[in-house]
């Protein structure tokens, strides 16, 4: 930004154009040589933080000592400082009793001695606290206001203290003589110099917090729809007021309760206790108190609990708010007798329409969208209570206003994001934007607090550090991917790492060569094809389809393609249930864990069999439903037999559209066999007996073997044991050789069990 703005900043009773964030970018980022500029950031930072701080601020203090020292003439520089000595001295009187101080004539001698005293000590207070270097500053500047009334008042305070000092002389040297009227108007005055101290403080100073509920309302980020809806409902409730003020009466007036429907982290609470302040501020509660309760503690274990606490909570309501998050738990689906949450509703809606608390207290209920509007059509007599227009629906924050969030929530903790670690936290956050459980401003706050703990932990103090060194969030504090060695190696190199599968390896290594093509090119602004990534593996048991699926998952996070690069395993039993209705709902919960990952469907096969009620297909319309919905945030892979595999993506146009990419993984040969099991033994710390290999290979060739990678693990193990029956029989000692033998009756079981 452009440092001159600064200058065109005159007055304490207006808003800098620069923001604390920028002023603070600007001092962490440039050697600024202009003496004028760093002191007016100094000024700014400041002014900023005192709006923010309410209370003595010791880094506002520093800056404006920074101020002073760079360029001590400069007006703002001036202005701002006796400005603070200003709200010094008005809090000094504040906080001084002088309103006991008036003395009576007709009080006895002592008693007056005794008060005077106590005056005397009292001003001594204050007068040493004042400014005394400001307040004896020789005024060149006629229009410097505010130190001319600093000095009147601390003239004042030498001259009632004077009369004090004179009053106590004379009641030590038994000539008793206080001036009562005297001293009584030096007191009074006091009180119009506090008034008058108030009144030339800049507007800054003086507002205060929250003033107005719908201003805090203003304040969110966000929201644009919801803060005009809240307006009208704010302005509407007046006039209905108003109305019933002049004598008019509404039968049908729309009532109190609300709705509130959004994801995790979109503001519901917040606004729930903006609109308790609202009704609270209108008059139409008698509290702004919003009791928060949810499931767990309406929810009895026993009949006639549920109904008890209930009321308990109602009572505790009264007069102000009763706010229930996750409303839609309280009505389970397929619920048993055993379940009160029933209850729960049957007891509120009889509350909400009583006599004796009927109007005297407002519901909101809270949850996400579809379950609440599930929820709410199940119940019509609930549904009937909270009118259309009381149903307010907050929307998923934008990732500007989450970086907006992020940086506000940094600076209340007194920290700030470097642009370079901005850009990187934006990355954060869109990592953690996989579904809709994502936390919005929850999530955001959480990461910053995050990054604050990092920062903390890891860094050493220095005595002699830079304030902005304790404030500065970097892109180092940001570095929260702390691998180990073990899983420092990149997706491709476990690719190549694998036995065979040379065409499945090159089919993987081109798809992932593609993508980043794709992504650079979209990057600069190029055209880019679009990216068909949703697979087909097919081939026999143990040809390794999950371990590449696992890899191409963590390929395509590398790429910056998939968010979290995990990989969900799935059969028709995850997506499918027993009875209509259910099946939709179980796939959609795998294809959610899924999200920002591979859903990797095994035996994918099972889901069709051609029967015309089978609930195989819903599972397969649903899937194609959401691979559409969450087009750029999962892939999908079937996985089994080759020509079953094909039937299925014939079943369905929608997955025959969708699945362009065919991998075939073969059998592996006699020579991979033997390498897989070469590999394994020696994983453990084994090793192979003398005609072992020649062994093997002869077995290999001249037996089919099912099973792949599978019947090698078996092999495996079984030699393993057979290994350890042989030592403890024979007592030998080594524990390391697989013998001919070994293999031979391991070869024998395996082929026996397959």
């Amino acid at each position: 930004m452009d440092k001159s703005i600064l200058k065109t900043w005159n007055s304490l009773d207006q808003e800098p154009q620069v923001t604390e964030i920028e002023a603070l970018r600007l001092m962490n980022d440039e050697q600024i040589m202009d003496k004028e500029i760093k002191a007016l950031l100094y000024i700014v930072l400041a002014y900023h933080r005192m709006k923010r701080h309410r209370d003595k601020d010791p880094l506002a203090d520093q800056f404006i000592d920074e101020a002073r020292v760079i360029d001590p003439d400069n007006p703002l520089v001036r202005d701002l400082y006796e400005s603070i000595q200003l709200l010094k001295a008005y809090t000094l009187l504040k906080e001084t009793p002088y309103e006991q101080w008036i003395l009576h004539e007709t009080d006895h001698d002592s008693a007056k001695g005794k008060k005077a005293q106590v005056m005397y000590d009292e001003v001594e207070v204050v007068q040493e606290q004042w400014n005394e270097e400001l307040a004896t500053k020789n005024i060149v500047d006629a229009t410097s206001r505010r130190l001319k009334l600093y000095q009147e008042v601390y003239e004042h305070l030498l001259s009632l203290k004077e009369i004090l000092t004179e009053a106590l002389d004379s009641i030590e040297h038994r000539r008793i003589n206080i001036p009562v009227k005297q001293v009584n108007e030096k007191t009074r005055k006091l009180t119009e110099y506090q008034d008058e101290l108030y009144q030339r403080l800049p507007q800054f100073l003086t507002l205060s917090v929250n003033e107005n509920p719908l201003e805090s309302f203003d304040q969110m980020v966000g929201l644009s729809d919801v803060k005009k809806y809240i307006k009208h409902y704010y302005q509407f409730l007046k006039y209905q007021q108003y109305r019933r003020h002049i004598g008019f009466s509404m039968v049908d007036a729309p009532g109190l309760h609300m709705i509130m429907t959004g994801n995790p982290g979109t503001g519901k609470t917040t606004i729930a206790r903006l609109l308790a302040n609202i009704y609270y501020e209108l008059g139409i509660l008698d509290t702004k108190e919003v009791v928060e309760v949810n499931r767990s503690h309406l929810v009895g274990s026993y009949v006639g609990q549920s109904e008890e606490n209930t009321m308990n909570y109602v009572q505790q309501a009264v007069g102000g708010v009763l706010f229930i998050d996750e409303a839609y738990s309280l009505k389970r689906e397929g619920q048993t007798g055993n379940d009160y949450g029933q209850a729960v509703i049957d007891t509120l809606v009889s509350a909400m329409t009583s006599k004796e608390y009927g109007g005297k207290f407002a519901v909101i209920l809270a949850g996400y969208p579809e379950e609440m509007r599930q929820f709410l059509w199940s119940n019509p007599g609930l549904r009937s209570r909270f009118p259309e227009q009381n149903h307010i629906e907050l929307p998923d924050y934008q990732l500007h206003e989450l970086l907006q969030i992020a940086e506000d929530a940094a600076l209340e903790n007194d920290f700030f994001f470097t642009e370079r670690a901005l850009m990187l936290f934006e990355s954060l956050i869109e990592k953690e934007r996989v579904d809709d459980s994502f936390g919005n401003a929850r999530t955001v706050r959480n990461l910053v607090l995050k990054t604050i703990f990092k920062k903390g932990a890891s860094e050493q103090l220095e005595d002699k550090r830079h304030w902005l060194d304790h404030m500065r969030i970097s892109e180092q504090d940001l570095n929260f991917d702390e691998t180990s060695d073990d899983e420092s190696s990149s997706p491709i190199d476990r690719l190549h790492s694998l036995i065979g599968l040379n065409s499945v390896k090159e089919e993987v290594e081109k798809l992932s060569s593609f993508v980043q093509a794709q992504q650079k090119r979209k990057k600069r602004g190029y055209p880019v094809v679009p990216i068909q990534l949703h697979s087909v593996f097919s081939g026999n048991p143990g040809t390794g389809k999950t371990t590449v699926a696992d890899i191409y998952a963590q390929i395509l996070k590398e790429c910056g393609l998939l968010k979290r690069g995990h990989m969900v395993v799935a059969s028709r039993s995850d997506l499918v249930a027993g009875y209509v209705g259910q099946t939709a709902m179980k796939t959609k919960r795998k294809v959610r864990e899924a999200l920002g990952g591979v859903l990797f469907i095994d035996e994918a096969y099972a889901l069709y069999n051609g029967g015309r009620d089978d609930f195989g297909k819903e599972a397969i319309e649903t899937l194609v439903d959401e691979m559409t919905r969450h087009n750029e945030n999962l892939v999908v892979i079937l996985a089994g037999y080759k020509e079953e595999i094909k039937q299925l993506i014939a079943s369905n146009p929608g997955l025959s559209s969708r699945f362009k990419k065919y991998l075939t993984f073969p059998d592996y040969d006699e020579h991979e066999l033997f390498d897989m099991l070469a590999y394994q033994t020696g994983q453990y710390g084994y090793k192979l007996g003398d005609h072992v290999e020649q062994l093997l290979l002869d077995l290999f060739q001249s037996h089919e073997v099912e099973g792949n990678g599978r019947f090698i693990n078996n092999l495996v193990n079984e030699a393993i044991q057979y290994q350890a029956i042989r030592l403890i029989d024979k007592e030998e000692e080594d524990l390391h050789t697989i013998t001919h033998g070994d293999i031979t009756n391991a070869w024998r079981i395996v082929r026996r069990e397959s």
